[in-house]
């Protein structure tokens, strides 16, 4: 049994974010043309808000990934579940991430896509929780960092349930959990 027991970052501080994200990569990137790249499911929400935020060209296409494999410990290797439409060659990418926790994912998924010769690759992530860091990875952009607690609203789910939640809350599960 879980329960949400508390808001640990309000729909107002995420919107925040969003908006000082979103003027940051327009300035970044000055006009040119971005491949901004989702990753399903949990990056659905924050990248609707910030593609609105972007002042440039998007062209949007989604990946959905795995390192875990009906494990609780990723396996250090990216299973591709859902790839790319679009190619990403010559163009700028930004991947974008609900959550950067153990990094060993996105590294694997920025070593794949570097294969596909992108003019660059950059992250940007809603939420980075680097205490929980397994390999030496920063994101280009991140939102708001997050203390080592099990969180969920916002994209970010409890086996599929609670990414409707406006604001990202502190969920408890049964022994305490993470």
């Amino acid at each position: 049994m879980e329960r949400v027991s508390r808001v640990l970052v309000s729909h107002e501080e995420i919107e925040q974010a969003v908006n000082r994200l979103g003027e940051q990569i327009t300035k970044d990137y000055n006009g040119q043309e971005i491949v901004v790249v989702g990753i399903l499911k949990g990056a659905v929400v924050f990248l609707s808000d910030l593609i609105r935020k972007i002042d440039c060209p998007v062209i949007l296409d989604f990946m959905q990934v795995s390192s875990y494999y009906n494990s609780t410990v990723s396996s250090g290797n990216v299973r591709i579940r859902k790839d790319l439409d679009y190619d990403i060659s010559g163009k700028d990418v930004l991947i974008v991430e609900d959550i950067i926790d153990s990094g060993v994912t996105m590294q694997c998924l920025l070593r794949e896509l570097g294969t596909r010769n992108p003019k660059s690759i950059k992250v940007c992530a809603a939420f980075d929780k680097p205490s929980r860091r397994k390999v030496d990875f920063q994101a280009d952009y991140v939102g708001i960092e997050v203390p080592d607690e099990f969180i969920i609203g916002y994209g970010l789910d409890y086996s599929g349930k609670y990414r409707n939640l406006p604001d990202v809350c502190v969920l408890e599960l049964d022994g305490g959990d993470k």
